[in-house]
């Protein structure tokens, strides 16, 4: 199998930035082939601190899905030494990421229109919560908050009748992280005619406000939109999750007017089929519960295993709600190539999730496991052209770190 490292092998990227949607861009750059440099402070990306990366316990799982493959140096941008080696390294990549604020960039120097002039060809990709502009562009923002919360999702997915619940750590963010891969890859291929980069925006409000999209469509059209309802309220019945005799959940999508009829008779209910107020589309709610008490009842006294042979046999889309636990046991999910062996930085390896796109017949494995803090500084210092003695003032000064 060929390597697919020499998809963006010719690329380099330049990454400043924490937490996880823009690392998870410059992650996915550096599976697929670009050399990717990550950037951090003495204090480091949060995610190190999340689980311990030690000899005992090898490989903190969250940093590394992030930051596999790249190498890492520590600078201090504050100082003038550590800004003027940050706009050496821009200099000489093709993309830089960061999620850095607005505010903080400008007053470092470093955002796009103080460095452009000196980096034509740079594709500048800024990662934020709200956008560039406007009274929010510099607010703190986390995938939770700003994708989560405020695009909109949230409150279209949680019926009214729930209290609120957060989405999972990293939901928003790497939607958010393949968004930004998207417009860098726009970007760059752009260059390849024009010679010159360009800026580029993702922001965490916009891509929640995509990802439910058919919503805000039809709300922008009609002026109005039906969102999540209490199960109760839901003017459909053979749709939606059912749970069985065994515990478990399982969740059916009708794509055929055939459905209906074919389980109705499967479970031995062909008779209600007769009856007008039990045929799709319905009139009344009370209809509707009635269709649905009948389905509820039939696969409540099913096992999972019983449900499904009855739901295969009658062609129907449907899926069990596993755990991850059940996904990681999953054959398909193997065949479909969602886990990966990645290398934990101590010689060994563990299983991670791997990046969301195959290329058949080229290997996509990480190419090497996430830097130690600061680990590549000096390395990457002296390649752009610094020498011994400049290298060593800077880490006496503090302006890089060197571990």
């Amino acid at each position: 199998m060929k390597d697919a490292r020499m998809l963006l092998s010719d690329l380099k990227v330049v990454e400043w930035s924490t937490w996880v949607a823009g690392p998870g861009c410059a992650a996915l750059m550096a599976d697929w082939g670009a050399s990717v440099i990550k950037v951090e402070s003495a204090a480091g990306d949060a995610t190190r601190a999340f689980f311990p990366d030690t000899a005992e316990s090898p490989g903190n799982p969250v940093f590394t899905m992030e930051n596999r493959g790249k190498r890492g140096i520590v600078l201090d941008t504050a100082k003038p030494e550590g800004r003027a080696a940050m706009l050496a390294l821009m200099k000489q990549a093709d993309v830089f990421i960061t999620n850095v604020r607005p505010g903080s960039l400008t007053r470092a120097g470093l955002d796009y229109d103080s460095v452009r002039g000196a980096c034509p060809q740079l594709i500048y990709a800024n990662v934020t919560g709200y956008g560039l502009t406007g009274e929010m562009a510099d607010a703190a923002a986390f995938d939770i908050t700003a994708f989560w919360a405020r695009s909109g999702a949230a409150r279209s997915m949680i019926p009214p009748d729930q209290e609120p619940f957060p989405s999972r750590p990293g939901f928003g963010d790497h939607f958010t992280a393949l968004a930004t891969l998207s417009g860098v890859l726009a970007a760059l291929h752009e260059r390849t005619r024009t010679g010159q980069g360009r800026r580029v925006e993702t922001a965490l409000m916009r891509v929640g406000a995509y990802a439910v999209g058919w919503d805000l469509s039809l709300l922008l059209r009609y002026g109005d939109v039906t969102t999540a309802q209490p199960k109760r309220d839901r003017m459909v019945a053979f749709s939606g999750f059912f749970h069985t005799a065994d515990d478990r959940w399982f969740v059916v999508v009708v794509k055929s007017p055939n459905d209906y009829p074919n389980v109705m008779r499967a479970i031995g209910k062909a008779e209600m089929l007769e009856d007008p107020r039990y045929r799709p589309p319905y009139s009344d709610i009370e209809h509707v519960r009635t269709v649905r008490g009948v389905l509820d009842a039939a696969f409540g006294a099913m096992t999972l295993e019983q449900a499904s042979a009855l739901l295969n046999e009658a062609d129907i889309a449907f899926a069990p709600m596993d755990s991850l636990h059940d996904l990681e046991m999953n054959p398909q999910a193997h065949e479909a190539g969602i886990f990966v062996e990645t290398p934990d930085g101590w010689g060994g390896s563990f299983w991670g999730p791997a990046s969301p796109v195959r290329f058949p017949g080229l290997e996509t494995a990480p190419r090497g496991p996430a830097p130690k803090l600061g680990q590549h500084t000096r390395e990457v210092l002296l390649e752009l052209g610094y020498d011994e003695p400049t290298v060593a003032a800077m880490l006496a000064a503090g302006a890089a770190l060197q571990r």
